[in-house]
């Protein structure tokens, strides 16, 4: 037994799970990769202040559960939390958005890091994949993103989903929102933190999860009832798109997001077999994103969906996904000549695609037949001294168990025929 266990909070993908997620991600990215999205991959720690200046001072991640470090150079740096911050700061750093193809479409896939209390779907360390479309303010973007997201969660054979949707509104109508809604949460009996927190950022509050917070919130304004003119078009014509795509959502007023970034269009997925950590995903509109860390107007929309929570939902539905085997060909040798050749025709049928896997360590053929079992082989080669005086090796089909001997040269060519 190890003296080591991994990290609280943190996870080991280890097979046969592993495949699940890796199928997960590959869903997920698919529909991206369709519709002009490139791939993306940034450090996994930034500077501190990144994300202070873009998540948002006043959020929980900020101030609560950020891994912050100082360098021996004495740098302050952060694993990140987000992905959305370190995609766009990427972007600005390499001038993505001065190449004159606007919006710059970007998709990303990796771990994100969080300090908080354990629980089933939330954890210290997570997996998104996310996309980004930077520098372009059209609601047929941010259609086209809950769209993508949707495709991809359906694909999957997921159908007990919810798509929760809201407007945050902009600079020039959520400044009055804000004022109604301080005005409001001044007359609660709250503590110290959530009224600091109020004070800097009102809307905080109505993300707030605990019990004795959200009671006293029936009565609070809602920000749909103060949206501007071009807020209220923009927002009724997103919602005019994705009905169209024949994309079904609910209208949920009290939408919040938990990053201060969020500007009009606010979005979130979630699952009802999942709990109260029912949120798959989410994502939104951040039009000021880009100059609140130094770079220029870019409006922009994105979103992050959990792996992990992906694959709890999978397994919420009861859905079975069909992966594909890890093995196709299992070769067994039996004495030296025979590992010679067979492993020789198992490096030819890796070079054609095939997977093809081999009996090392010289077992006995009662021990790697076990092993040819457990790879989940549809086929597996035998040969000994015997066989290879005849030239001739034994294939066995492992589902019918019929056995044939075919010729050493022409083994390779079969299995290619039979596997298409």
């Amino acid at each position: 037994m190890s003296t080591f266990k991994a990290p609280k909070g943190t996870y080991d993908l280890i097979p046969p799970d592993s495949a699940k997620f890796l199928a997960v991600r590959e869903a997920i990215a698919a529909p991206l990769r369709n519709s002009g999205y490139g791939y993306i991959e940034t450090p996994g720690f930034e500077s501190v202040e990144l994300f202070a200046r873009g998540v948002g001072e006043s959020t929980d991640i900020v101030t609560k559960e950020m891994y912050a470090f100082e360098t021996k150079g004495g740098d302050r740096l952060a694993l990140r939390p987000e992905g959305t911050a370190s995609v766009l700061r990427a972007a600005l750093e390499a001038n993505l958005h001065k190449l004159g193809n606007l919006p710059v479409k970007l998709w990303y896939s990796g771990s994100y890091y969080r300090y908080e209390r354990p629980q089933k779907g939330r954890y210290r360390h997570f997996s998104q994949v996310g996309a980004e479309a930077i520098g372009a303010e059209d609601p047929a973007l941010d259609a086209e993103l809950i769209i993508l997201a949707d495709q991809a969660y359906r694909s999957l054979g997921l159908s007990n989903f919810r798509i929760l949707l809201n407007s945050l509104g902009d600079k020039e109508c959520r400044p009055v929102y804000r004022a109604a809604l301080q005005d409001f949460l001044s007359g609660l009996d709250i503590d110290e933190d959530t009224r600091r927190r109020a004070e800097i950022n009102p809307l905080r509050v109505l993300d707030d999860k605990r019990e004795s917070v959200q009671k006293q919130l029936g009565d609070a304004p809602l920000l749909r009832d103060y949206l501007c003119d071009a807020c209220k078009a923009y927002h009724e014509e997103v919602r005019e798109l994705i009905t169209a795509a024949g994309v079904s959502f609910e209208d949920d007023p009290k939408l919040v997001r938990g990053l201060d970034y969020y500007t009009r269009t606010t979005f979130e997925f979630v699952h009802d077999g999942l709990g109260s950590q029912s949120a798959v995903g989410g994502g939104g509109r951040y039009d000021g994103l880009s100059e609140m860390i130094g770079g220029p107007a870019l409006p922009s929309v994105g979103w992050a969906l959990g792996v992990d929570r992906t694959v709890l939902a999978l397994e919420a539905e009861g859905v079975e996904l069909e992966l594909p085997s890890t093995t196709s060909v299992f070769a067994v040798p039996l004495g030296e000549e025979a590992r010679r050749v067979l492993f020789a025709k198992v490096t030819e049928l890796r070079k054609l695609g095939i997977a093809a896997d081999f009996s090392y360590g010289a077992k006995g053929l009662k021990g790697a037949m076990k092993n040819a079992n457990r790879s989940g082989a549809r086929y597996t080669v035998v040969a000994g001294e015997r066989d290879l005086a005849e030239g001739v090796v034994q294939l066995k089909d492992m589902e019918s168990g019929e056995q044939a001997a075919v010729g050493v040269n022409e083994i390779v060519a079969e299995l290619e025929s039979r596997l298409g």
